[in-house]
């Protein structure tokens, strides 16, 4: 019988914290726990069918975690809140990677339709007409970057940011919002700088004039390329929605040079 999971008793204290808060008592050793990751990879070894039922239920409890943390994000930290973000995100990258290597097999079709799809959320977008995992999209589209990335969108958040945060410095960041709603605040902005200081963003305000968003890459250039975005990046996935690239870019120059001129956002 295999083990699938050890658990190091909670109710006893170690002396010797040292190792992570300089405090005494608490845990001397991280617990062994599953991740997102493990869970993938374990259905990929064990092919029977409560192995693969108990991936599911195991793959849909990280699901419900992570909805409750955005739900109720007032109870922790904002610094917790980032950290947990961009940690979810590159589980899901992960996933991403190892799906698209792997050779398709049948008992793990069930597995995978729980990354991308729950009663909850879809977690999915429509690229030019193709689904795709919400947040692959954003990175790989960032990812093309050359010289500059310029988003449009009003409503930002710290998704917005986690999109971002690979990212080199050489590449121009520009996110042109009036930054509505709850909106994006000074104190996660000031957190993700900390954590990805080489990563080049600056704000200016849209003056309330753009209902859709978009995304323009190297603008001005001859690799310049615009995508319209039928959802703030900030809710990728929460419900259906597409992303297209725009084929005739003409019409949007003039635009963008107004933009460039609007004032500095300043976050709340």
């Amino acid at each position: 019988m295999v083990e699938l999971i050890t658990v190091r008793s909670q109710f006893v204290t170690s002396q010797d914290n040292s190792l992570f808060s300089g405090q005494d008592g608490g845990r001397r050793y991280l617990p062994y726990v599953f991740t997102e990751q493990g869970v993938y990879m374990l259905a990929t070894v064990l092919k029977s069918d409560i192995a693969v039922k108990q991936s599911i239920l195991i793959i849909r409890t990280f699901k419900e975690m992570r909805h409750y943390l955005v739900e109720n994000r007032n109870m922790i930290t904002n610094q917790d809140y980032l950290r947990l973000s961009m940690q979810v995100n590159d589980i899901a990258n992960v996933v991403q990677k190892h799906e698209k290597e792997m050779v398709t097999k049948s008992y793990l079709d069930e597995v995978m339709e729980e990354f991308i799809s729950s009663t909850k959320t879809n977690e999915y977008l429509l690229l030019n007409g193709e689904r795709f995992s919400a947040d692959v999209v954003y990175e790989k589209i960032y990812g093309l970057a050359k010289k500059s990335i310029y988003i449009i969108d009003n409503y930002i958040g710290v998704r917005t940011l986690v999109h971002l945060k690979n990212i080199v410095s050489s590449i121009m960041i520009i996110v042109f919002s009036d930054n509505v709603g709850k909106g994006l605040t000074m104190v996660e902005f000031n957190d993700f700088k900390s954590q990805y200081p080489n990563v080049n963003i600056s704000f200016q305000t849209t003056n309330n004039k753009y209902h859709d968003r978009y995304i323009i890459l190297d603008y001005g250039t001859t690799d310049e390329v615009i995508y319209h975005c039928g959802a703030s990046s900030k809710d990728a996935g929460n419900k259906i929605t597409s992303i297209a690239k725009v084929q005739d870019i003409s019409n949007f120059q003039n635009m963008i040079q107004e933009l460039l001129l609007n004032p500095l956002l300043l976050l709340k």
